[in-house]
């Protein structure tokens, strides 16, 4: 299966670069996935479109100012320290260094993306947090953080060691930026902060958003509970295995990184108490798909716990759990797209895709969304 089957035209002007003053007043494209009718509704319809017994999944992942910029250094110094401060002479060049998984708390490890990635080599320290210094260059206080190179992959992939210090994560919320995607030419503005967020984000550990529950407001949730929709939680934090390119030339040679999930012994109930009547299992965005069916892989039931999942679904994927989903538009050639059209039938997706494009729907992270049923 080519990679390229899956690409579209997308016109630049389509592409979302700000949220909505309103979460709840996207358009959302209704598709029929037995059919491929399409319906253009709004977002605020969402709950007069769900059936009674339908149990709808969240992910409820919460996302962290994954992104920090400082400066890098060619030295394999020893870790900062008031008598080993970084100096002026000291730093090189910039960096950007995007936080993407966690790999170890005891030393704080992580996997990263690093730009500039060809000059960034195993061994070298970073520093995020610049210190301070006199008119004549001399620190007056050292970096907030700093870390060393451990290894590093490819495309920019690096594994970090970031040196021990008290409250890591409150000075990663301090000094780090939202994580927007690259397709949003702009810098993140302190509103993003609370609006690259779902209202119901609660686990830290996202480097971007599960973008399908953006549009969700407290106003949605309580129409669905009024209308006695049955909901739940699950957790998948979103990284590399969620946007990372495609860059084989077949589907079959792409290989998908690992992301944590967990899922509560309640969560796994509810779900198979709804596979066993019968009823609809809908899920809120492409992670939430992914962690269900991966759960579900062995035996057709959703099993509690955690851990990582690395789950590729495209077309000709049995689906045994989900039997709808809401999910933004996503870019073309890229794993999502192909769990859309895996689940929608690839025809129906890609020409659901045209229609939207036709009729100047708001594309990616802060556009539109569509519902597949």
């Amino acid at each position: 299966m080519l990679v390229s089957d899956f690409d579209y035209r997308l016109p630049e002007r389509l592409i979302a670069q700000a949220p909505l003053a309103d979460r709840s007043a996207s358009r959302m494209l209704r598709l029929e996935r037995k059919t491929g009718r399409l319906e253009d509704r709004r977002f605020r319809d969402f709950p007069d479109l769900l059936r009674a017994g339908d149990l709808v999944v969240f992910n409820n992942t919460r996302v962290f100012p994954a992104r920090l910029y400082g400066r890098r250094s060619g030295s394999r110094a020893q870790p900062l320290s008031p008598q080993n401060p970084a100096s002026k002479g000291f730093l090189q060049g910039r960096v950007e260094v995007l936080l993407t998984k966690q790999v170890s708390m005891e030393p704080n490890e992580w996997e990263c993306l690093v730009k500039p990635g060809r000059k960034v080599g195993i061994g070298e320290r970073l520093f995020f947090g610049d210190s301070t210094q006199d008119r004549v260059g001399r620190t007056l206080s050292s970096a907030q953080l700093a870390a060393q190179v451990i290894s590093r992959g490819t495309f920019g992939e690096r594994l970090i060691r970031f040196d021990a210090v008290p409250n890591f994560f409150e000075r990663v919320e301090r000094l780090g930026h939202v994580p927007l995607p690259p397709y949003i030419s702009r810098d993140d503005e302190p509103e993003d902060r609370e609006r690259y967020q779902t209202v119901y984000a609660r686990e830290r550990g996202s480097t971007a958003a599960p973008t399908a529950g953006l549009h969700f407001t407290a106003e949605i949730l309580e129409g669905m509970r009024a209308k006695g929709i049955e909901t739940t939680e699950l957790t998948l934090h979103v990284g590399l295995g969620t946007f990372q390119p495609v860059r084989a030339d077949t589907v079959e040679e792409h290989k998908l990184h690992s992301e944590r999930f967990a899922i509560s012994e309640q969560t796994a109930e509810q779900i198979n108490r709804a596979l066993d009547q019968r009823r609809r299992v809908i899920a809120v965005g492409t992670t939430t798909v992914r962690t269900l069916e991966f759960a579900a892989r062995n035996t057709g039931r959703v099993s509690p716990g955690s851990g990582e999942a690395d789950l590729f679904i495209y077309p000709g994927f049995d689906f045994r759990v989900v039997g709808g989903m809401l999910t933004n538009f996503h870019l073309p050639q890229s794993t999502l797209l192909m769990l859309v059209c895996a689940f929608a039938g690839k025809e129906h997706a890609m020409s659901a895709y045209r229609h939207a494009v036709s009729n100047d729907y708001r594309f990616y992270s802060y556009g539109d969304c569509m519902l597949v049923e």
